[in-house]
């Protein structure tokens, strides 16, 4: 879980040129006030306050909150949490918004951290703080996981709610952390809502699209969701340290360009992945399917040469490694699952409720009008765009964040060493919901915002 996956994920983006359509954005750090509209007051003071140099005097709290082990004490600890769940609820203010279609934080992700205790490498929930930000304008929100462990932090916090439906396809059976049973459906309101799909070792691209796509078809026909949240841990590849899948990047990637095929607001975040050179090359591979590039499978040279050695390829040898799941195995899985979902019911509702804090009406948004007006001519007369830089764009937020619009006109021949820091203004108009996520909105949709990276900066210059 090491920040060294996002430097390498970076650089590949730099030199395979995936920056040139991607806009470059800052979020705002998470404070402890936003952290807490999830976890509890007194485990984010403690990550707050907790060193290296002074963890002997909170013995108690260590082990109180699961701060040990596979959740040690660092330097920068706290600073690390606000950056990587800054970027996730601030994609998800940017979709809420509508002035993103998809947005990218490989930094994010940590679906095990629970309300107050850290668990599996992962200390702040940022997943469940982003869907409690969507939650704020969407009625329904489906969360989807691919990382390799069960998605426990996530799950357990939605457990009993309609508005939320959580899946998770993952290792199951003596593995960290020991949950997702196949009879794990949700209790009281969010009876269905949560989805389990526990797999044995050594699946393969074949057997997991077996499952994967006839019962993400089915979940998205039934439950109809606003806007789905996929978790992309790249634990469950083939060769992974702590894993025990036998999944090709193409074979992992497949999962989420199939989600794009719905064209719901989609929200992509990082996740688990201990073979730090395949977690780089897949997470690069996937951002080039989310921008339609097809990159080479031979690596262009880059800062992190040596750890791609010494085939230098983009993709990666699945193994020989014996696949423990049958096909009846799979098949009475699939049925179970389908026949839970038939259960459901279909598209719940929510009440109305007063406008939360962060939501702004489109016409309060600056150059949402006009952005609006473009989108329906370009949908009508593309031929008027074509010398336009009307090619998809996506954005980055420091962490990395990096989302993708329809069509942007801030993506035109925009020098990266040329951009601003960011901007922000809440209209004093907008009515509070009390206990939700503090979030700011970008004032200007075109403002170029400063990037956090010096190193493609001087490049582009």
């Amino acid at each position: 879980m090491k920040p060294h996956r996002m430097r390498m994920t970076h650089n590949l983006l730099l030199h395979y040129d995936l920056y040139k359509d991607m806009d470059v954005f800052q979020p705002t750090p998470a404070s402890a006030e936003d952290m807490t509209q999830f976890h509890s007051d007194e485990y984010i003071e403690f990550l707050r306050l907790v060193t290296p140099d002074n963890q002997h005097e909170h013995m108690r709290q260590l082990k109180r909150f699961n701060v040990a082990e596979d959740c040690p004490v660092f330097d920068g600890l706290f600073r690390f949490c606000q950056l990587y769940t800054g970027g996730s609820v601030g994609g998800a203010v940017r979709l809420n918004h509508g002035l993103s279609d998809t947005v990218i934080n490989w930094s994010g992700g940590l679906h095990h951290a629970k309300k107050s205790e850290a668990s599996g490498f992962c200390y702040v929930n940022d997943i469940v703080l982003a869907i409690l930000e969507l939650l704020k304008i969407h009625q329904r929100v489906l969360y989807i996981d691919i990382d390799i462990h069960h998605g426990d932090g996530v799950e357990e916090a939605f457990y009993t709610t309609d508005r939320v439906m959580t899946v998770s396809f993952h290792k199951f059976g003596e593995y960290f952390p020991g949950t997702g049973h196949l009879q794990d459906v949700g209790q009281h309101v969010g009876k269905y809502y949560s989805m389990n799909v526990p797999l044995k070792d050594g699946i393969d691209d074949d057997s997991y699209e077996l499952l994967y796509k006839p019962l993400m078809a089915k979940v998205m026909e039934v439950y109809q969701p606003d806007a789905v949240v996929f978790q992309s841990g790249a634990d469950s590849l083939s060769g992974d340290r702590l894993g025990c899948f036998n999944l090709s990047i193409r074979g992992h990637a497949e999962c989420l360009k199939y989600m794009t095929g719905f064209n719901v607001p989609l929200l992509v975040l990082g996740g688990g992945g201990y073979t730090i050179r395949n977690v780089a090359r897949c997470w690069a591979y996937e951002t080039g399917c989310l921008l339609n590039r097809e990159l080479n499978d031979s690596m262009p040279e880059n800062d992190y040469s040596e750890y791609f050695g010494p085939t230098h390829t983009l993709h990666i040898q699945t193994s020989n490694m014996e696949n423990q799941n049958t096909r009846e195995y799979l098949e009475g899985i699939r049925a179970h699952i389908l026949e839970n979902l038939s259960k459901m019911t279909s598209k719940p509702s929510v009440p109305f409720n007063t406008v939360p804090r962060g939501m702004l009406e489109p016409s309060e948004v600056s150059g949402a009008k006009e952005a609006d007006a473009d989108r329906v001519r370009f949908a009508e007369h593309p031929a008027e765009f074509e010398n336009e830089g009307s090619a998809l764009t996506f954005s980055r937020h420091q962490g990395v964040m990096h989302e993708t619009d329809a069509y942007s006109k801030a993506s035109e021949q925009k020098s990266i060493a040329e951009v601003q820091p960011l901007s922000v203004s809440m209209p004093s108009s907008v009515k509070v919901n009390e206990g939700l996520p503090q979030t700011v909105t970008p004032k200007n949709v075109d403002e170029n915002i400063r990037t956090m990276f010096p190193s493609v900066a001087k490049k582009k210059e």
